[in-house]
């Protein structure tokens, strides 16, 4: 149980569930991409989502264990309408093999779910040659979103209903390199610390949010909102890098400070299907509530020097 479950403004606290945060709501003729649904918060997204009557497509890096949730899930819920894509995030190619994949299948897309992530990693390269981190955290997702982003825009053009892109970040963006993005040195092994490359990854997450709403609701007019948020604590295979010692020491104060999974995904899916979000964008949400992030992750010309960079980089 959360330590501090006083309800916010929306009526919901850390103490809610998915399930609660959209009891009554009907996802019927939408469809979601929830990249990361093959364990923890994501594939109790997947779950709730589906339950909700929403087509899911689970982008997953294991299609073994995705299928596994899959069935899981259609145990559970026999009717749910939810399918298994294989894509890893900190790969280019599969990322463009993906969206190109799923561009075949000539479905709409409602609702993209950016949930994926690794954890304070030891240091390592991408395939494409960037911090593992960076690369899977932001790029990988930086360029999902921009290669689904017109289908997004057709399907809200088309069915007049609100499309909605959901970044998760992390409270840990508060505790990154003191200049936030360190853009010549996102590579530099020697001065690599996991925690803070970490909450590196996590500020370019709010970032990539603001940047693009600003995008959409000033230069296009799209139907499309752009929300980060931070899911809270959860004791999940996030931490599967931390060593015994970390993981000893953050059990002890566990039961008082994480999340239950089925509230960890609660404000994902708030901010995906709850109407008391229509219209909103460009907000950090935490507890299903809107909150206030670091100054760093709302300065708007660190938000567009890293739109840049992350655009010259998948555009390579």
């Amino acid at each position: 149980m959360w330590l501090f479950g006083r309800k916010g403004p929306s009526g919901f606290s850390s103490s809610s569930t998915a399930e609660e945060v959209t009891q009554g709501i009907d996802g019927t003729g939408l469809t979601a991409i929830v990249t990361g649904a093959s364990s923890g918060i994501g594939a109790e997204t997947a779950r709730v989502l589906a339950l909700r009557g929403i087509h899911v497509l689970m982008a997953v890096r294991n299609i073994s264990n995705g299928n596994a949730v899959k069935e899981a899930i259609l145990k559970e819920i026999p009717s749910a309408k939810i399918d298994v894509m294989e894509l890893d995030l900190s790969s280019m190619v599969s990322v463009r093999k993906f969206a190109s994949e799923f561009d075949a299948l000539n479905i709409p897309l409602n609702i993209l779910i950016n949930n994926a992530g690794v954890m304070a990693t030891p240091f390592s390269l991408s395939q494409d040659g960037w911090e593992l981190q960076f690369a899977t955290n932001h790029i990988g997702h930086f360029l999902l979103t921009n290669l689904l982003l017109e289908k997004m825009k057709s399907t809200s053009g088309s069915s007049g209903i609100e499309g909605r892109i959901v970044i998760l970040s992390s409270e840990g963006h508060k505790l990154t390199y003191w200049d936030g993005i360190r853009f010549n040195k996102i590579n530099n092994q020697e001065e690599y610390q996991s925690y803070l490359a970490y909450g590196q990854s996590k500020l370019a997450n709010i970032l990539h949010a603001n940047e693009l709403a600003r995008r959409l609701k000033q230069e296009e007019g799209a139907n499309i909102t752009v929300n980060s948020l931070h899911p809270g604590v959860i004791m999940t295979n996030l931490f599967r890098y931390q060593n015994y010692f970390v993981n000893a020491a953050f059990g002890t104060i566990a039961r008082f400070t994480t999340k239950t999974v089925p509230q960890g995904a609660a404000t994902t899916c708030y901010v995906a299907m709850n109407p008391e979000v229509k219209g909103v964008t460009g907000k950090y949400f935490n507890n299903s509530n809107i909150c206030t992030p670091s100054s760093k992750a709302l300065d708007q010309k660190l938000a567009k020097k890293l739109w840049d960079f992350s655009m010259n980089i998948i555009q390579a």
